[in-house]
């Protein structure tokens, strides 16, 4: 009869499997992936500086070692990330379905639809669709689980094989050690593991289990009982945290935070997004670009979810012995794992929709699955009542895939409504098509990524590992520009400052010794470009300078032409001087900007 539990159990892992595959091969880069791909492009991915980076608060070399290894493999392109996707999500489901069978002491059908809650339940898929946030939270998950199964294995086998002890011991610490590179959060590890374990050994005598049942008290049984594997594991959560605190001095993002708006935004997120999944929603997925997709839940589904999780818990209270201090665990980190991220998030900036995006959910869905693994562990009160509930809660799980399935795709639609991926494409194949060209640096799209990820968002960063490369210059007579949806289109400069013509002619040029060509006003520190129209009496180099900035040596043809130069510096002249002996320069109007298309200068 454990067969057949354990055969439907990898029939619905193979299931998962297919829906992650299908999810990672319909999406694509979004947002913080790009951030990741431009620090991989222009640092050294071996190098310290770039693996230990303080990305927004995060320390995570381990993620970043990964991301460098796609990027370096096929930059810009999404197979090797969705790979990775994939991959962590399967070692994943496995793990977790390890977890459930050591905690309940064995397959059933109680672990498998177990199991169908943590495969199905919705708080899992955003976090996974983008690449950013799974190379975070799918490590962690995954140790997560290992190392409960783990810790319970010491405590029920004992450490009567040392051999076997000190293999656990070591693949749990490399297994949290690789956790803990990929995401600080996974501190978190060594008290939910431990608490997990307690849980289980306060069972230990009801159940029969020799190895706990011979210690008094179940906080005493897991400390003993799993003392080698703490043994190894406190040491390194103290000194990843004092790691973590040095990089990141404890700072989140940035921004005036709010003890009012991260309890509003932690409230958000259980109402809104942990108690609809309960029932598998929500049904409803918005998306402001370029925001996440958002989850919308009706007033109906969140009643749903409150009266599901109110039945089931009273159910659990009812027929499990010693179960509520597991629902009282499980309840408790759900909503304070919620408490630290919201308030790094909280600021006056900060909409509450954010607690929709449900992508902080992922480590709450697994405490969850081991809460309910540990219930399936405990004994029944009066076993004669168990008999008729299973029908109901088969019937209980299928409704629940079929909602989560629904819901899953109408937020795979409103994912799919990004348009990264397609720019990415086009942009990479435009700047292939000449690899001759001299190209200026301009911001990506802001529908792809915003100017507040400077300098991560402009497109030396983001294409600086294409082959061929990129030639990236800041002199040029034939500027080009790539639009928002990637192709190569002429450019031209926006005209923050104007400048007027010079006082002389072609035929008597004014610039022959260091000129001033007076802005229509001051400039701030920043790279401008620079339309320079001209009229040289033979061909020299000409020296190109805004204040505070380096001068640039700008090659002129004989005749009437254009030139673009793009240069950093601030004030309220261009300093022009003629480096070519004899070299004479009559200097028409110009502009002082941003590149941007020329279509949409006229």
């Amino acid at each position: 009869m454990a067969g057949r539990p354990a055969r439907v159990a990898l029939a619905l892992i193979a299931a998962y499997v297919v829906v992650r595959i299908a999810l990672a091969a319909t999406g694509g880069f979004y947002w913080d992936d790009l951030i990741l791909i431009g620090r991989a492009s222009t640092h050294n991915v071996f190098g310290w500086e770039y693996l230990t980076h303080n990305h927004d608060g995060h320390f995570m070399p381990g993620a970043f070692f990964v991301a460098g290894l796609t990027t370096v493999l096929a930059p810009t392109h999404w197979w090797p990330a969705a790979i990775t996707l994939v991959v962590l999500a399967t070692a994943v489901a496995w793990a977790v379905w390890r977890m459930i069978r050591i905690l309940a002491g064995g397959a059933s059908w109680a672990t498998v639809a177990v199991l169908a809650f943590f495969l199905f339940t919705p708080m899992t898929v955003p976090s996974y669709v983008w690449w950013a946030a799974g190379l975070n939270s799918l490590p962690m998950l995954f140790a997560m689980a290992w190392l409960i199964g783990d810790a319970v294995l010491l405590c029920e086998r004992g450490h009567r094989d040392s051999r076997l002890t000190r293999l656990i011991v070591g693949r749990s610490a490399l297994v949290y050690l690789v956790a803990l590179t990929c995401f600080e959060k996974s501190l978190y590890l060594l008290p939910v593991v431990f608490i997990a374990t307690v849980l289980w050994c306060r069972g230990g005598a009801d159940r029969g289990d020799q190895g706990t049942a011979t210690i008094p008290g179940p906080l005493a049984a897991a400390f003993v009982g799993a003392r080698p594997l703490w043994q190894v594991v406190a040491p390194i959560t103290v000194a990843w945290a004092v790691i973590f605190l040095s990089v990141t001095g404890g700072q989140g993002a940035a921004g005036q935070h709010s003890i009012v708006q991260t309890l509003h935004l932690t409230w958000r997120t259980i109402n809104n997004a942990v108690i609809p999944s309960l029932v598998g929603g929500p049904w409803t997925w918005d998306r402001w670009i370029p925001s996440p997709p958002m989850g919308f839940a009706s007033t109906g589904q969140i009643i749903a979810g409150w009266a599901v999780l109110a039945v089931v818990v009273g159910l659990i209270v009812r027929w499990r012995r010693g179960a509520w201090p597991i629902v009282v665990a499980a309840a408790a980190y759900v909503a304070l794992a919620q408490l630290p991220v919201m308030w790094n998030r909280s600021s006056a900036n900060t909409a509450l929709e954010l607690a929709q995006t449900m992508r902080y959910l992922p480590d709450s869905a697994l405490v969850m699955t081991a809460a309910l693994a540990l219930v399936a562990a405990c004994p029944s009160v009066a076993r004669r009542q168990e008999t008729p509930l299973w029908p109901a809660a088969a019937t209980a799980v299928v409704v629940l895939v079929a909602s989560s399935g629904w819901g899953l795709w109408n937020f795979a639609q409103s994912w799919r409504t990004n348009p990264t991926p397609d720019y990415l494409r086009t942009a990479r194949t435009s700047l292939q098509s000449d690899p001759t060209r001299i190209m200026f640096d301009q911001a990506l799209p802001l529908e792809v990524l915003t100017p507040i990820a400077y300098p991560e968002n402009q497109i030396s960063h983001t294409f600086g590992r294409i082959a061929p490369r990129v030639r990236f210059g800041t002199v040029t007579d034939d500027l080009v520009v790539l639009d928002k949806l990637g192709r190569l289109v002429p450019g031209g400069v926006t005209p923050a400052r104007t400048f007027a013509a010079g006082a002389g002619s072609c035929t008597r040029p004014e610039v022959q010794r260091l000129t001033r060509v007076p802005l229509s006003g001051p400039l701030l520190n920043w790279r401008w470009t620079i339309a320079l129209s001209y009229c040289a009496n033979r061909d020299g180099q000409l020296s190109v300078q805004l204040a505070g900035g380096s001068p640039v040596t700008v090659g002129l043809r004989a005749g009437l032409h254009v030139v673009y130069v793009q240069t950093t510096g601030h004030g309220s002249v261009i300093a022009l001087r003629p480096l070519t002996p004899g070299l004479s320069v009559h200097t028409g109007e110009g502009n002082v900007g941003e590149v941007a298309e020329a279509a949409l200068l006229k």
